[in-house]
């Protein structure tokens, strides 16, 4: 996935300026950075969701020149929220993304993909009575079964996230991680915005930092969550790896042992 100067304007103001982004398959492409720096943006620039300049390619084709139903065999997009003004049940909100990909005639990914996000017995329950984290995984299981199938033919598939793990307690966090993890060591690509810095150094290969509608820096996570670089764009200070002062407790989900995909 590349984007060729990308730019969103909002009356007479610049929200992106002539923004270049580049995601591999195979990969897991965080971008992070404040409120405001444009993260959200960029996304929906990307997926056609607002108006901007620029050029975006998906598996090395223009998206202007693909049909819908074409993009959505090839990627599958999960916003920061979603609202819902019938009262559908869980299973009918998973099924949308059956309509959506290549993937109709399979009837039991629903199911699987609600399994996966841990809300197996959740099927028949109406998506308005969840938790918003509830909530959260069913778009999930959504988007999942849009594009289950990481490769097909050949040709890689993305699962594009946009602060997928927001509201989610630490356990799901990880779970929600270590599917997209999974995702893309089975040949998928998946770009996700992220706030969470320690996550986003477990679980990315790729970091993209923002700071106010531009690209502060690009890298590995070791190369971009520098003191210098966190502190200039968050304007305060983000020691990495720094111990707090004696008697203050911290946690460290890095030291979780990881799983490995292959």
């Amino acid at each position: 996935m590349q984007a060729f100067d990308i730019t969103v304007k909002l009356g007479s103001r610049t929200i992106l300026h002539g923004v270049d982004f580049a995601a591999e398959p195979g990969r897991v492409t965080a971008i992070v950075g404040p409120n405001g720096s444009g993260k959200t943006t960029l996304l929906r620039a990307m997926t056609g969701e607002i108006a901007h300049t620029g050029r975006v390619l998906l598996n090395g084709q223009d998206t202007t020149t693909l049909k819908p139903w074409e993009l959505a065999a090839i990627r599958a997009v999960q916003p920061q929220s979603t609202s819902i003004a019938f009262p559908f049940t869980v299973l009918e909100i998973v099924r949308l993304g059956l309509s959506a990909g290549l993937s109709a005639g399979e009837t039991d990914l629903p199911m699987q993909a609600l399994e996966a996000v841990d809300l197996g017995g959740f099927a028949g329950r109406y998506y308005q009575d969840l938790s918003g984290g509830e909530q959260q995984r069913v778009q999930l299981a959504r988007v999942l079964t849009q594009v289950w199938q990481p490769v097909v033919d050949g040709t890689p598939r993305w699962l594009i996230l946009d602060e997928p793990v927001a509201s989610l307690d630490i356990g799901h966090q990880f779970t929600v991680m270590d599917l997209a993890r999974r995702y893309a060591a089975q040949g998928g690509g998946v770009v996700a915005v992220m706030h969470d810095l320690n996550l986003t150094a477990m679980f990315a290969d790729h970091v993209v930092l923002m700071q106010a509608g531009r690209i502060a820096a690009t890298g590995s996570p070791a190369e971009v969550l520098t003191d210098q670089a966190l502190a200039e764009v968050y304007g305060c200070p983000v020691p990495v790896n720094t111990t707090p002062p004696v008697g203050m407790p911290f946690l460290l989900p890095q030291a979780r042992k990881a799983p490995v995909f292959a």
